[in-house]
């Protein structure tokens, strides 16, 4: 045995549940302290997250910050492009900046002893310098610490780790079929945040299958149209009022009230815009055999979208060219927190942060396409709700009152695994043991292609991720 193999399997002894069958997940990742501290230690300081929409960030000198746990991190606009630095003064670590701003005039000002840098991260100012020894204040001293940033998808991503692969790389073909709907282009129509009392891997799961969708959703279930197999491997799609769909005009008539549902509970998925074309499309001609009337609806949907978009000078692709060559699932994961929720040219989008063992922080956004030249107001992060309030959509309403029982009923006594079903549940236990992978360390190539694999849609089966 080589003292690399030795170091690997002294360094896996020492990370607790892991995940021995793929089918079942100890439900003390869940809670447990020692394991949320290894995620801490090997899972976040190594791989790419989601830290600011673009937009947050228009013009030079823009900056926000972002956090996770104890880091905190100041991503910047500069008139070189998007940088990104350690929020903690050079000279005796203070946190010298919070929320966001604009600093291309002043910079930025430390408030305990005034040190300030301009917007790339240089030192401008030391007062009286000349209490310092020359060593202590060489320029690589002095400069902001950066931080690695590279952009995708209208956003900025962040990673701790020089070394970890190149983020385009580590997102594999989900980045091309995204990059088809014009993710890029997407803009902030609305933005809610919330702070959860459960572990933040718990809030994700929710959203990996739509096995739920029957019971927590039922709205959907109901009106989930026959053959649209949106939610779930035989889709709610068996589960239309009996006899409601006896012609392509009963079809028509579902589908729109399923739209419309969706459209309300969601507030994202799909817009005001596009909802009008829908309810416009009630009267067209449809094949009366069944068979045909889904594709020719959603082609119609598609083409009117697509058409009205340009008109009205709004990017939109061919959707139904990029429908054949790079088709999206309604949930798409970006690992390890991100995630985008694609329907016609509308996504939703959600980010889930981790701040104790059993809490998190929840973002939702309502993301649309808008005409390049469009004067909008530069989104705000919102102050974080409680998990109840009555304000958020219906559906997201409907998942976070599941979640909180949930983290409490993982502490039963001789409830030890979570079950998953190896067809429509498999993302879950994908993306969980490759943060198997992190924890134990395993080699970042052998883990960028399981992320490769990990990217994907929901209702995922259970995958080889190579290890």
């Amino acid at each position: 045995m080589t003292v690399m193999m030795q170091a690997d399997e002294a360094r896996a002894a020492d990370v607790p549940f892991l995940i021995e069958d793929p089918e079942f997940i100890p439900s003390r990742r869940y809670y447990d302290e020692a394991f949320f501290k290894l995620e801490n230690e090997r899972l976040w300081p190594h791989v790419w997250q989601m830290a600011c929409r673009l937009e947050e960030i228009p013009n030079v000198g823009d900056w926000v910050e972002y956090t996770l746990l104890d880091q905190s991190i100041i991503v910047v606009r500069t008139k070189e492009g998007v940088k990104a630095f350690h929020n903690a003064c050079r000279h005796r670590g203070v946190k010298f900046a919070s929320g966001g701003g604009n600093c291309e005039v002043q910079g930025f000002n430390c408030p305990f002893h005034g040190w300030r840098w301009n917007i790339d991260g240089r030192n401008t100012f030391i007062y009286e310098r000349r209490y310092f020894s020359e060593e202590a204040l060489t320029r690589e001293d002095v400069n902001l610490l950066p931080c690695r940033v590279e952009l995708w998808g209208g956003c900025a991503f962040i990673n701790f780790d020089d070394q970890a692969p190149p983020l385009r790389e580590s997102l594999g073909s989900l980045a091309d079929r995204l990059e088809a709907h014009s993710v890029d282009k997407l803009k902030v129509d609305w933005w809610h945040s919330a702070v959860l009392p459960v572990n933040w891997k718990l809030a994700m799961e929710a959203f990996m299958e739509g096995y739920h969708v029957m019971r927590t959703h039922p709205q959907l279930h109901v009106l989930t149209p026959p053959g649209m197999g949106l939610y779930g491997s035989e889709g709610a799609s068996t589960k239309a009022p009996p006899g409601r769909v006896k012609s392509a005009r009963d079809y028509v008539d579902l589908i729109i009230e399923f739209m419309r549902s969706l459209h309300t509970g969601m507030a994202g998925m799909i817009d005001p815009r596009e909802m009008a074309i829908i309810e416009g499309l009630r009267d067209i001609e449809l094949p009366e055999d069944l068979a045909l009337a889904p594709q020719a609806f959603f082609g119609r949907a598609n083409e009117e979208i697509t058409r009205q978009g340009r008109e009205q000078g709004i990017p939109t692709p061919d959707l139904n060219a990029v429908a054949v060559t790079h088709p999206i699932s309604a949930v798409e994961y970006i690992f390890p927190h991100y995630f985008l929720l694609p329907f016609f040219s509308a996504m939703s989008s959600y980010r889930v942060r981790p701040l104790t063992p059993e809490t998190c922080l929840f973002e939702i956004w309502a993301l649309s396409l808008h005409p390049d030249d469009e004067i909008r107001e530069t989104p705000k992060a919102p102050a974080p709700k409680s998990h109840d309030d009555p304000s958020f959509p219906e559906i997201p309403q409907q998942d976070y009152s599941n979640l909180p029982l949930q983290q409490l009923g993982l502490h039963s006594q001789g409830f030890d695994y979570m079950r998953l079903s190896k067809d429509v549940e498999g993302m879950i236990s994908n993306y969980q043991r490759l943060i198997d992978g992190y924890l134990t360390g395993l080699d970042p190539a052998k883990l960028t292609k399981a992320t490769q694999v990990v990217c994907s849609g929901y209702d995922s089966p259970i995958r080889d991720l190579g290890f």
